[in-house]
């Protein structure tokens, strides 16, 4: 039988305890899990951020993987802690959007709120949730019990409004959603839209970010001359305005929000 995965993804860092602390919580519930960090390094408060790198993670893991999402800028006040099933996988994480993304992909099985004390540490810190409910809620997922046992069912949660593609006639508006450590401008423009566009034969495709044209689209960040700024899709199959061997995002001054505009040329 596998050994059971606990997937982390915060707003911690890596300077203090917090991350270390809810592996020690969760080690001594589930003592043969095995703990993977998808990201400590989300923007501080950044539920969106959380909610999209959660997204371009989840579906690489092992069926079964239980995921332990803290972004929590709500932490100690009315917000609810949930458990959610949806695909093959848990995932516990504050009632505050991050989850959205990928239930747009996987619809919700099941959601509970974590109500049940039993299954959380005997005092829960007002400031540090991720710790006292929500480790301990991810851990005894993982040793097996049923997600029902944690609390209480829920049918509304919150959910994130992330920015949606708008396509017209020979032309496709979107945005960049997340900036990576390399400064690649990552948007919401999917590959199997861009395809449908770009599948004319003979009508050249122009790509403009924040105003300014794109000179290629390339397969792979070598295709072109070093620092050039150009467009590709990167390893999430989206549109990324990139530079080889240098951030897009320095380069533009451009971050996330910033329009992007892909259309056939008249």
């Amino acid at each position: 039988m596998a050994r059971p995965v606990i997937a982390l993804l915060t707003d911690f860092g890596t300077l203090d305890h917090y991350a270390g602390a809810m592996k020690g919580v969760a080690l001594g519930i589930c003592p043969d899990v095995t703990l993977v960090d998808i990201s400590h390094d989300i923007p501080a408060h950044d539920v969106l951020a959380g909610a999209l790198e959660l997204a371009a993670a989840y579906r690489y893991f092992p069926a079964g993987t239980v995921f332990l999402v803290v972004v929590d800028p709500g932490v100690g006040s009315a917000r609810h802690g949930i458990a959610a099933e949806a695909g093959d996988f848990r995932f516990v994480a504050p009632d505050n959007g991050v989850l959205t993304a990928v239930l747009d992909e996987h619809p919700r099985r099941r959601v509970v709120e974590l109500t049940e004390r039993r299954y959380a540490r005997p005092t829960v810190s007002r400031t540090f949730e991720g710790r006292d409910r929500f480790a301990p809620a991810a851990a005894w997922l993982a040793k097996g019990i049923e997600l029902t046992a944690l609390g209480r069912p829920v049918t509304d949660i919150q959910r994130l409004s992330i920015p949606q593609l708008q396509v017209q006639a020979g032309r496709i508006d979107g945005e960049v959603l997340r900036v990576d450590r390399f400064g690649n401008l990552i948007t919401n423009i999917d590959r199997k839209t861009f395809d449908k566009l770009s599948g004319v034969p003979d009508v050249p495709i122009e790509v403009h970010i924040g105003g300014r044209q794109v000179s290629k689209v390339v397969s792979t960040y070598a295709d072109v001359a070093p620092g050039e700024v150009c467009a590709l899709f990167g390893s999430t199959d989206h549109l990324e305005i990139a530079a080889n061997g240098a951030s897009a995002a320095a380069a533009l001054v451009l971050g996330r929000g910033a329009p992007v505009h892909v259309a056939r040329r008249a």
